[in-house]
């Protein structure tokens, strides 16, 4: 097996800006290719500030051990996952790279697409994507909103003006609301905004809390009148469990588990659970958002818009359609480098 990898700094469309003040306005990301016979597989992991790991860091700890990496005798992804995880215990993004890319490999080797690998079937009726509005001023976030008409918005909070936002928006479309403060409120500030969302037609929320606010988060599940779901709080599989009687659900992230082998764990683990399984991004160009939507129907919710938040792209495989998500019927991942 062979080894290649290169960076993108992708540009977004808008300057992508969540609570606390962040702002970005491209993604880093590793892109990785392990090559084996005629095949090659493709992964991607974004930087992600919040989580201190670098594009710089990923490829440091990749050349480190390169030699390690290549020589592993290919038979199933999820013994290359152990052997990967054990070898980079501390990268859980660059593991999610070479992760993804051995499924990829390993589909286009069977002629499957990976849904099928997992035995699960493509139907009509799987969770149609959101569009993510990214907090501004509010003019402005309506102006994105209006030129981008969808089915779903996943409106970013966690300022004072929320309830304005959230009530500026609804007054220019009858779309499906769900809102993500990124751990940007107080229990108290929660207490108040999420019973207004409610009524303004939200269909959930994302980390309302700090992540390791459990007790804050014990008193919103209690209280609230829509599904409260996961994200910071739900990084790896130890914390699945974690998240009963806080969540009714969690947003897996696959940059974040370290890869496609321990999600599909996760997802096993939250249906065991009665937990609602959200599968989220971390503006992955296609590459990564393929990842995504062969998850599809094993989810409640997606948020893969990496590609449509992006003014470049990678690859080619995956389309939308007003929320759905279509792929090319090709094996493994089913894209192609641009």
């Amino acid at each position: 097996m062979t080894v290649q990898y290169t960076s993108s700094n992708l540009p977004f469309e808008y300057p992508f800006t969540i609570s606390n003040g962040r702002t970005k306005t491209h993604q880093p990301a590793l892109i990785v290719q392990l090559g084996l016979g005629p095949f090659t597989g493709l992964g991607e992991a974004p930087a992600i500030a919040y989580y201190d790991i670098s594009v710089d860091q990923m490829i440091a700890d990749l050349e480190g051990k390169k030699k390690m990496v290549e020589k592993f005798a290919l038979t199933e992804p999820e013994r290359y996952w152990h052997y990967l995880h054990h070898l980079f215990p501390n990268n859980p993004f660059l593991v999610c790279a070479l992760d993804m890319a051995c499924w990829d490999l390993f589909g286009q080797m069977k002629s499957k697409p990976l849904y099928q690998l997992w035995s699960t079937e493509w139907r009509d009726d799987m969770p149609l994507c959101d569009y993510t509005i990214g907090i501004d001023n509010i003019d402005v976030m309506v102006a994105k909103m209006k030129a981008k008409p969808w089915p779903i918005y996943k409106i970013k909070l966690g300022t004072p003006d929320d309830i304005a936002i959230m009530q500026a928006l609804r007054k220019h479309t009858n779309a499906i609301f769900r809102v993500d403060a990124n751990a940007g409120w107080k229990v108290e500030e929660a207490l108040i905004k999420i019973p207004q969302l409610a009524d303004l037609g939200v269909e959930f929320i994302e980390q309302p809390l700090a992540k390791d606010n459990w007790e804050g988060m014990q008193k919103l599940f209690a209280a609230s009148p829509i599904p409260l779901l996961a994200d910071e709080s739900c990084v790896f599989e130890r914390d699945v469990k974690k998240c009963v009687d806080h969540f009714h659900g969690i947003n897996i992230k696959l940059t974040k588990c370290s890869g496609i082998t321990p999600a599909l764990r996760m997802i096993k683990e939250a249906r065991s659970l009665g937990l609602k399984i959200m599968m989220g991004s971390m503006n992955e160009s296609t590459i990564g958002s393929a990842a995504i939507a062969h998850f599809l129907p094993q989810l409640d919710y997606v948020d893969m818009d990496g590609p449509l938040l992006l003014k470049e792209d990678m690859a080619s495989g995956i389309l939308f359609d007003n929320g759905k998500v279509s792929l090319s019927g090709k094996a493994g991942l089913g894209i192609l480098l641009q």
